[in-house]
């Protein structure tokens, strides 16, 4: 049956590198818009365990763009809905729900001994902490943001942080305020999220490392900006 399950992730993948994955563990910070979305692609794909954070509950808000909302979920904690749905997709992994807000005091302790973690937060001071404690844990980052047709995603490496230069000392505004969120821009993104975190599970290039990729799918404009 496992052979069965995964056999479309073949010659894209290579079967030794699909029983890699397996062994691989991801955090995944957020599971919203864009989380919900990378969860669903890490779970389906058979990355071994991932690790799904988020404090937050379900609101009618939600019910336009995020993957694990629903009428039913409206209320539920959205960690326990990621772990909920991955056990109905995919039996074969394993996902641990933590129901907190990342803080500077439980970042560390929530992703340490993961192989990557990803951002798909809402808000840049979180992300600084994040972007923090990856650093200090050695972990890779992959992160991500959407802001109505516009997104942008990033390969954030141990020793190469980033978010001092994108966020400029936390000036930015927030991405996902004031333009809104649509479906189609965090399934977008979160695809190349998902895309980039098997790539350097894997060890194959990613042209992000260090680079912010942005798109607009109004204009279907793209761009590589070097960091």
């Amino acid at each position: 049956m496992m052979e069965k399950r995964y056999e479309r992730n073949l010659q894209a993948l290579s079967p030794e590198e699909n029983m890699r994955l397996s062994g691989f563990k991801a955090c995944v910070v957020g599971c919203g818009g864009l989380g919900g979305y990378v969860i669903e692609f890490l779970g389906r794909l058979g990355v071994g365990h991932i690790t799904a954070v988020d404090g937050d509950a379900f609101e009618e808000s939600n019910l336009n763009r995020q993957l694990l909302s629903s009428e039913k979920a409206l209320g539920e904690n959205k960690a326990e809905a990621a772990k909920k749905r991955m056990g109905e997709v995919n039996s074969f992994i394993a996902v641990t729900s933590v129901c907190e807000c990342i803080t500077s005091e439980n970042c560390g302790g929530i992703i340490k001994g993961h192989d990557i973690a990803i951002d798909a937060l809402d808000n840049v001071k979180t992300r600084l902490i994040v972007e923090k404690a990856a650093q200090s844990l050695n972990i890779p980052l992959v992160h991500g943001a959407i802001s109505g047709w516009h997104g942008q995603v990033c390969v954030i490496m141990p020793g190469a942080p980033v978010f001092d230069k994108l966020y400029q000392g936390g000036a930015f505004t927030d991405t996902e305020t004031g333009l809104g969120n649509l479906p189609f821009t965090a399934a977008a993104i979160a695809s190349m999220q998902a895309a980039e975190a098997v790539k350097v599970l894997l060890g194959k290039n990613s042209a992000l490392i260090g680079k912010l990729l942005t798109i607009d799918l109004l204009t279907q404009e793209y761009d590589v900006l070097k960091l």
